[in-house]
């Protein structure tokens, strides 16, 4: 009898030298929607983020803290 295995869908995302991902390549890592990641920005209870020249970027180890902590 062979297992079954589930396949892991393997997503792409950008993320720059110093560790920065654009917003949607966070929401992608993350699992939600560009919209649902404006909605925890405007509510203050999202990952951490900055801005660069007026756009929205991401940390990695921001992104895997708000992971592990919990949304």
């Amino acid at each position: 009898m062979e297992l079954e295995t589930n396949p892991v869908e393997q997503l792409r995302v950008r993320i720059l030298p110093d560790g920065r991902m654009a917003a949607r390549d966070a929401a992608t890592y993350l699992g939600h929607s560009m919209g649902r990641l404006a909605t925890w920005r405007m509510e203050g209870n999202g990952p951490a983020f900055c801005r660069v020249g007026g756009k929205i970027f991401y940390r990695r180890e921001e992104l895997d803290r708000f992971i592990r902590v919990g949304k």
